[in-house]
């Protein structure tokens, strides 16, 4: 593929709600552009965009692709996110590397919280959007009922610039507002030009095409001062003018322009290509830096940074990068802003699915993927004294763990390679060993999404694993002190023997860790053995006396004890410390301690009495409340860790998806009496 300009550059991200038609119309303008000779569909699992063998098999996006293809002189890189919560990771990706939001909004199910979720993320990093109404060969399609919908719920800006002509619910013509022509499709999706429609566009709609363009003229005068004179003059605005001025406004925020189609049989699909060249390039909005927003620019320095990592086992490493300045050329050496390690740049490609198409250079605004370099997402490639550290990408932090076991012996190393590479892939992935109950929790944005983790492991890496709930991690205190406590270790052998005796103190601390002390006068104990008394009680508070769990809060102090000339050594010592451990801890008012953490839970305000009544169910502590952005609200509590196990799913079913939540570890408090026996329970089963 040759190389393209900044201004012939389109990089459009497909993203919306799951089941919204986002694969399948990037299917149908591949085809429709000449980049495929064939209509893929997901229900035969031969889509361009939905390769990945898992994404095959569950029907749905679960991984951002990327198809790049030519049309009309441009080269447009699509970017296919997916729709489900638990793989919003590629969203985020998607829509930092993308240069307009396009939003799939099915026109029978209309606007969903996954439509919501992508036009606040593309608002929040500043990027144009545009809304793409899907299906309208369905039966039950209304697309004039979903754009009354879409302009409810995301105001004037919505803008339509392709609309169907219906008659007896079923789509006879489109209209390019544009144009001002109208167009009918046979069964293969060729168009024809035919007459313009006289009336209302569909029955009892109330839209003609006399009042789409008096909406649409109006936008596009806000955008200008001279466009605005000339819409009060009562003048007709040219087809330039009204491509500009559209253009100018998804710039600007203030226009969102709607098109429609089938890309089931492909009528709407060539006006669609045709308008998505007008769509903005890269030069329309800056790249932010941590020092600021820096232009696109084909003049400057080389800089780029990387916005997606894919672990792939057979070709390695394949970094997505986004060029921002210069030209990025293969074999090629740079600097790796974040890290200041150099960076070979040997091959670049771009990609239409899993096809590899070369590309002897990418310009300032063009999306390229490298190989087996050493940069990890998020990190900036710079020329070398001319670096540029790019912001990272945002994503949504890993809220729901299981744990990871091996269902074959020796696939350890396996398990930890291959989580590692993808967690590289998948920054919403976490992986690592809970240093209490030493079991590897896989973490994730939910259930599907960690069945998918597991299933790459197992296809990717070849380690087969089972996933479990998590152990909590409890710890066990005492709440009183308790004094003279004897521990005497004495076995005699027909050599020498073995004696150590201690006399100690236990009381409760703020310590995590064991404080210990020593009051031995008149050496009743020789100094020498103090260590390893010491020794013997670390060693011990890896267990309590009620369920094992670790020991926390603990004081210690040896007062007395005896020694034996020839017996007493350091393991007789150790041992009997540990004898004083348990006997002193089982009279010391012994407790069990759970976790609780810090939960920031951000909710539409229609849903904050359902959370917070959820939050009471599992023995939370409502904090506060504060509002984070209009009609959302954030919940502040604490909550004990053992419960929350089903948060995740529960506030997804609760909001529809609209909830999010942060929840961190805080401190420790006592078990209440009524669950000890319960946990005790649990912990010897599990053991």
């Amino acid at each position: 593929m040759k190389q393209y300009g900044i201004k012939d550059i389109k990089n459009i991200a497909l993203a919306g709600h799951a089941g919204a038609g986002k694969t399948s119309l990037a299917e149908a303008l591949i085809f429709k552009a000449g980049a495929s000779d064939r209509l893929g569909k997901i229900a035969d699992g031969n889509t361009i965009c939905d390769f990945d063998s898992e994404e095959i098999k569950r029907k749905a996006t679960l991984n951002l692709s990327l198809a790049a293809f030519e049309y009309s002189g441009k080269k447009i890189n699509l970017l296919d996110a997916p729709g489900l919560f638990d793989f919003a990771g590629g969203m985020y990706e998607a829509v930092a590397a993308a240069d307009t939001v396009m939003i799939a909004v099915s026109s029978k199910s209309g606007v969903q919280v996954g439509t919501e979720k992508a036009f606040e993320l593309a608002k929040e990093l500043k990027k144009p959007t545009a809304f793409a109404v899907t299906k309208l060969d369905e039966q039950e399609a209304d697309f004039y009922g979903v754009l009354e919908r879409l302009k409810e719920t995301f105001g004037n800006s919505v803008c339509p610039l392709i609309v169907p002509v219906v008659k007896d619910r079923k789509v006879v013509s489109y209209v390019n507002l544009l144009e001002m022509k109208a167009y009918s499709y046979d069964a293969k999706g060729n168009a024809k030009e035919t007459e313009m429609p006289d009336g209302e566009l569909a029955d009892k709609s109330g839209v003609d095409v006399e009042y789409l363009i008096a909406a649409m003229s109006e936008a596009v005068a806000e955008t200008d001062e001279v466009l605005m004179d000339k819409f009060f003059a009562g003048e007709a605005f040219t087809q330039d003018e009204l491509i500009d001025g559209i253009q100018m406004g998804m710039t600007q925020g203030i226009i969102t322009p709607v098109a429609c189609c089938s890309s089931f049989n492909l009528s709407g699909i060539d006006l669609f290509l045709k308008n998505m060249l007008f769509l903005p390039s890269a030069d329309s909005n800056p790249a932010e830096t941590e020092g600021g927003e820096v232009a696109y620019d084909e003049k400057a320095s080389v800089s780029a940074f990387v916005f997606k990592t894919v672990a792939d086992p057979f070709v390695g490493r394949m970094s997505f990068i986004k060029v921002v300045g210069g030209s990025l050329k293969p074999n090629s050496e740079y600097i790796n802003a974040n890290t200041g390690n150099p960076e070979k740049i040997g091959k670049i490609f771009t990609l239409c699915g899993k096809k590899q198409l070369d590309v002897t250079a990418a310009s300032a605004g063009d999306i390229v993927v490298a190989v087996k370099i050493d940069a990890n997402t998020s990190d900036s490639i710079c020329q070398a004294g001319k670096t540029k550290i790019f912001k990272p990408v945002k994503f949504p932090r890993p809220c729901y763990g299981m744990a990871v076991a091996a269902k074959a012996q020796g696939d350890e190393s396996k398990i930890s390679t291959g989580m590692q590479r993808l967690c590289e892939e998948d920054k919403t992935l976490s992986f690592g060993m809970n240093s209490v109950t030493k079991e590897q929790i896989l973490k994730g944005l939910g259930e599907q999404h960690l069945e998918v983790a597991v299933a790459k492991l197992k296809t990717k890496f070849g380690a087969d694993v089972s996933l479990s709930i998590p152990k909590i991690a409890y710890r066990e205190t005492i709440r009183r002190k308790i004094e003279g406590v004897h521990g005497k270790h004495k076995k005699q052998t027909g050599g020498s023997g073995q004696y150590g005796h201690v006399v100690m103190n236990f009381e409760p601390c703020d310590s995590e860790t064991l404080v210990f002390e020593e009051k031995v006068f008149g050496g009743s104990v020789p100094r020498n053995f103090f260590p390893a008394v010491e020794k013997g009680l670390l060693d011990s508070m890896k267990k309590g006396v009620l369920a094992g769990c670790p020991v926390t809060g603990l004081k210690a102090t040896l007062t007395d004890g005896s020694y034996h000339a020839v017996d007493s050594s350091e393991i007789a010592f150790k041992l009997a410390a540990g004898i004083a451990y348990r006997e002193g801890l089982k009279k010391a008012d012994p407790a069990i301690l759970e976790p609780i953490g810090k939960l920031f839970v951000t909710t539409s305000d229609s849903h904050t009495g359902d959370i917070m009544g959820d939050l009471n169910k599992r023995r939370g502590r409502v904090l506060g409340m504060n509002a984070v952005r209009a009609g959302y609200t954030e919940i502040e509590a604490e909550v004990p860790m053992r419960e929350m196990q089903s948060f995740t799913m529960n506030l997804r079913q609760i909001t529809r998806g609209r909830g999010s939540f942060v929840l961190d570890e805080l401190r420790y408090e006592q078990l209440p009496h009524n669950l000890v026996a319960e946990v005790v329970a649990s912990i010897g089963e599990s053991e």
